[in-house]
């Protein structure tokens, strides 16, 4: 069920109104119920994947209570290997089945040999990478007794399904999200009405920003043989702002939806075009990624200690697998490489901790030096982002070229059905309302907090009909991340 559809427009009232009214005063019955929609949610998009949820749980469930129950070391590396064999396996199979068939295909045509192979038409199921990851880091933080596994089966169904969470992140610890379910929820209004903030904010970045940038960027790209090198620089402008406006307004839907139900979800992204250096740029983008790559994968092969060489291997093999992880195609491993690239230098100068605090803190303005530095990450981005977005790399590299050309002083040539212009100017003002908020949880979170409540609430019922305009007249954008 997508967040930008009528039927979620429907779901969310009924499910809250259930929740608060009917199931309020019996906690285990409120989680259960909160499986049940859970299920529903994933299920309305296919509900033969319903099944998939369920072992993952299931398996995850029994190997955290025998991890508690035995304690010779053997038998508990034994459990765990159990447990990222299958979520991995799961992970594999649907996900990568087909890329490794048709790259050991390719590489026997190399050397003259041809082999003819069968590859399964493999439905991707919505949020596999994201539940598979959340399941496994309970399984690693039970084993590394960083947490107590819990007896309690619906509690932790609850935590694995969770809807507003459930098929785009944020990627929620155990440590955070599970014992959530164990305490009582009472509604609080502030929280309520917070997360109505964030809801809002979050619409406005997917419907406004990202589905309108799509047309521009899907008929871009399309044409990338024949449009020119500023065409194409525009397109990944918009991309860069499409992708940021889709998956941090996915976010934002999330995290502001749990809110409503009494839940404390981790941020996810901070602002992140306006970082200093690349390091900076993934403390703020996907955080619950960043971090659990950090945790799961970076730290225990040795992270930032050791030489040069330990240092350059466990960075490249971070963000080849993170690049991996996002689809089978090798334009996210050249996406993620690029990025390795970038980050190296500062991780061997030591200086990837540099820019710890938020830019311009206190101020209104970057000074000069720090806003040369957040345009040459920003540049850096764009540029790994055309690799991301690109079909294959083929297409990446003719994009590439084009763009560091001088093809790249061709006119502007695009057809599409909506204003450039007026694009342009939401892009702007969505900056212009992220900066003001660059040190809140999300960008409305003390926006207007000193104006007159009328003129408040004027501007949230502005915003909210330009969301329902533009929703109204775009069509309906699938969010990026669920292919992921």
């Amino acid at each position: 069920m997508l967040f930008n559809s009528v039927a979620f427009a429907i779901f969310l009232p009924t499910v809250f109104l259930l929740y608060w009214f009917v199931f309020k005063k019996h906690l285990r019955l409120q989680n259960f119920f909160i499986v049940l929609v859970s299920y529903f949610f994933y299920g309305w998009w296919d509900w033969r994947f319903l099944g998939l949820i369920l072992f993952s749980t299931i398996v995850d469930y029994f190997i955290g209570r025998g991890l508690r129950h035995w304690n010779k070391p053997k038998t508990r590396k034994v459990l765990l290997w159990i447990s990222i064999c299958v979520n991995i396996g799961l992970l594999g199979y649907f996900k990568y089945f087909n890329f490794f068939i048709d790259n050991f295909i390719e590489a026997f045509s190399f050397f003259g040999f041809k082999l003819h192979a069968t590859t399964l038409q493999i439905i991707l199921p919505v949020g596999i990478s994201f539940y598979t990851f959340q399941t496994l880091s309970y399984t690693i933080d039970v084993y590394r007794n960083k947490i107590t596994p819990t007896n309690d089966f619906i509690a932790f169904a609850a935590f694995v399904s969770f809807f507003p969470q459930l098929v785009a992140g944020p990627i929620e610890r155990a440590t955070n999200l599970l014992p959530q379910f164990f305490k009582e929820r009472k509604f609080d209004y502030t929280m309520a009405m917070d997360g109505m903030r964030q809801i809002l904010w979050g619409f406005f970045k997917k419907v406004v920003i990202a589905d309108t940038c799509a047309e521009y960027v899907n008929t871009i790209f399309s044409q990338s043989d024949t449009a020119s090198g500023s065409t194409l620089l525009v397109g990944a402008l918009f991309f860069t702002f499409q992708i940021y406006g889709d998956f941090s307004g996915y976010s934002d839907i999330a995290i502001g939806t749990s809110r409503l139900f009494g839940f404390k979800l981790n941020q996810n992204f901070a602002t992140p075009y306006f970082s200093r250096d690349i390091a900076e740029f993934w403390r703020r983008w996907h955080i619950s990624l960043s971090t659990w790559f950090r945790d799961y994968v970076y730290i225990p092969l040795g992270g930032s200690r050791g030489g040069a060489i330990n240092k350059i291997r466990n960075t490249f093999i971070i963000f080849i697998v993170s690049g991996f992880w996002h689809g089978a195609n090798w334009t996210f491993i050249i996406w993620g490489a690029l990025n390795a690239l970038y980050i190296l230098p500062l991780i061997i100068s030591e200086k990837n901790r540099n820019y710890l605090d938020v830019v311009a803190q206190g101020r209104y303005f970057p000074s000069l030096k720090e806003f040369g530095a957040m345009l040459l990450t920003f540049g850096l981005t764009v540029f790994a982002w055309i690799f991301f977005r690109s079909e294959n790399v083929t297409q990446a590299f003719v994009i590439v070229k084009k763009i560091f050309s001088p093809d790249l002083f061709s006119p502007i040539v695009f057809k599409t059905t909506s204003s450039v212009g007026l694009l342009v100017i939401w892009v702007i003002f969505m900056v212009l309302i992220d900066w003001s908020g660059r040190d809140q949880k999300h960008a409305l979170a003390a926006f207007g907090a000193k104006w007159n409540k009328y003129i408040r609430y004027l501007f949230y019922y502005g915003l909210a009909f330009l969301v329902l305009y533009t929703w109204w007249n775009t069509d309906e954008q699938q969010f990026i991340y669920f292919q992921f």
